[in-house]
C-alpha cells in the first residue's frame, strides 16, 4: 500500500495565496498541509511589492512589527518621466491606513516569514519538495490529491483541495476548469542594474519613443522591467546586447554608465505577460486562487496582493464549514462570488493602461505627455485616486467582514 497522509484542507502552491490561506485557517484550529513543490522560496524576479492593503492585514493579524523589521524599500510616491517630463502619478500619503507606503523586499523573505509563523501552530504543515501531480476523484468529487516527494510517491486526502499554484496550474487544468484569455499585447525583460545614492527614491517609469522602462528601489540595484511587444524578445536579442543597453540608456538617461553589468543574456529574465480568469472557480472538493484563478498584468505591481486578498477571503468563507466537515460547492461559490468583481475590475484597468498607454508607446509614441499625466501634472490632489487603486484596490479584504 502507498503512503497516505489525511487532513482538512490540503493546499497546493506555496506562494503568497496558498501561504496566507494555509496560515489563516490553521489560525483557526483547521488542520492544514501547504504543497511546495521546491525545497525553498528562492525564486528571483518574483512580485515583491507589499501593498498597503496587505500591511494594513499584517497590523489585523499582530505581525506588522515584526514584519517591518525585515530589511525592505519603502515606496511613498510613484513617478513616471514621459517626453522629458516628470510627473507624480500616486502619493500614497493620505490613505486612511496605518502603513501609507508599498514594502518592497524579495517575495521570498516574505514567504518565509509566514512559514516562520505558521510554524508555531499546531494546525499548520508546511511539505516541501512535494509536488502535486494528479487530483484523487472519488464519486463525481475531489477528494485529495496524488503527490511525489522525496520519499516518492504520497496520497493526500482532503475534505477540500485548494489550486494556488500558479498561472499554469496543473489542478485546474486536471479538474477541467476553462480559462478565459483576456489578452496581453507585452512582455517584460527583468533585469538589475547599480543604484547609487544620489538617485532619485522614488519608484520611476521612463517612456520614450518606442520603449518603456520601470525603476524599482531595491537599496543598492535597481530592480528594472523593460516592456516589449507580446513575443519580441527574440528579435531584442537577435539585435544584439549593445543596442539592448543603448536602448536602455535612451530610455531612461539616468542608468548612462551603468548598463555594462549585462555582460551576457543570462542577466536579463523574460516575463511573459499574460492576463486570464477562470469562468468557474470551483468544483466539488476544489477550489481556486491567486494566480491559479487570475493572471493578472505585472501591471501596478498588484498581483501579489490580489492573490493575498483571496486567501482572507477564502479563509473567512471557508473556516466555519471546514470545522464540521467538506465545504459544499455553494459556499466554494461564495468565494468565487466575493472576489470576481475585484478581479475583473483590476483586470479591466490593466486593459486599458495595456491599450491606452503602452500599447502606444511601443508603437513609436511617447513624444507627447498624455492627457492623464497632463492632470495629474496640474492637478496635485488627482494623484490621490491611483494611489487609492494601486494601494487598496476593489474591495480590500480583512480578518472580520
Amino acid at each position: 500500500m502507498g503512503r497516505e497522509l489525511t487532513t482538512r484542507c490540503c493546499v497546493v502552491g506555496g506562494g503568497p495565496a496558498g501561504m496566507m490561506l494555509g496560515v489563516l485557517l490553521a489560525r483557526s484550529g483547521i488542520d492544514t498541509v501547504v504543497l511546495e513543490k521546491h525545497a525553498d522560496f528562492l525564486r528571483d524576479f518574483r512580485g515583491d511589492t507589499i501593498h498597503p492593503s496587505t500591511l494594513e492585514l499584517l497590523s489585523e493579524l499582530g505581525w506588522l512589527e515584526d514584519f517591518l523589521r525585515l530589511p525592505h524599500q519603502t515606496i511613498r510616491e510613484i513617478g513616471v518621466e514621459i517626453a522629458g517630463t516628470r510627473v507624480t502619478v500616486a502619493d500614497f500619503s493620505h490613505l486612511p491606513v496605518r502603513c501609507r507606503f508599498i514594502a518592497l523586499l524579495p517575495q521570498w523573505d516574505f514567504l518565509d516569514f509566514l512559514a516562520d509563523r505558521g510554524a508555531t501552530l499546531p494546525a499548520f504543515r508546511l511539505r516541501q519538495q512535494a509536488e502535486a501531480t494528479n487530483l484523487v476523484m472519488e464519486a463525481g468529487r475531489v477528494a485529495g490529491v496524488q503527490v511525489e516527494d522525496a520519499d516518492g510517491p504520497l496520497t493526500v486526502r482532503a475534505d477540500l483541495v485548494v489550486a494556488a499554484d500558479g498561472r499554469h496550474s496543473r489542478l485546474r487544468a486536471a479538474a477541467g476548469l476553462v480559462v478565459r484569455d483576456l489578452g496581453a499585447s507585452m512582455d517584460v525583460l527583468w533585469m538589475k542594474l547599480p543604484r547609487r545614492s544620489s538617485d532619485p527614491e522614488a519608484v520611476l517609469g521612463y517612456a520614450a519613443a518606442g520603449h518603456l522602462l520601470v525603476l524599482l528601489n531595491r537599496g543598492d540595484y535597481w530592480q528594472c522591467a523593460f516592456v516589449i511587444r507580446k513575443g519580441g524578445f527574440e528579435t531584442v536579442r537577435e539585435a544584439g546586447l549593445k543596442h539592448f543597453r543603448a536602448a536602455l540608456m535612451r530610455t531612461a538617461p539616468l542608468l548612462a554608465g551603468r548598463t555594462g553589468a549585462l555582460d551576457n543574456w543570462d542577466a536579463v529574465k523574460v516575463l511573459t505577460v499574460s492576463v486570464d480568469r477562470l469562468e468557474r472557480w470551483c468544483r466539488p472538493g476544489l477550489l481556486c486562487i491567486g494566480d491559479a484563478a487570475h493572471a493578472m498584468s505585472p501591471i501596478g505591481g498588484v498581483g501579489i496582493n490580489l492573490a493575498i486578498q483571496d486567501a482572507v477571503a477564502a479563509a473567512r468563507i471557508l473556516a466555519p464549514a471546514l470545522r464540521s466537515g467538506a465545504p459544499d460547492i455553494a459556499t466554494l461559490r461564495r468565494v468565487q462570488h466575493r472576489r470576481s468583481w475585484p478581479t475583473r475590475a483590476t483586470q479591466r484597468l490593466q486593459i486599458l493602461a495595456q491599450d491606452r498607454i503602452i500599447r502606444p508607446v511601443l508603437a513609436g509614441g511617447g513624444g507627447k505627455l498624455p492627457l492623464p499625466f497632463r492632470l495629474l501634472s496640474r492637478f496635485p490632489a488627482l494623484r490621490r485616486i491611483p494611489a487609492r487603486l494601486l494601494g487598496m484596490g476593489f474591495r480590500p479584504e480583512h480578518l472580520e467582514a
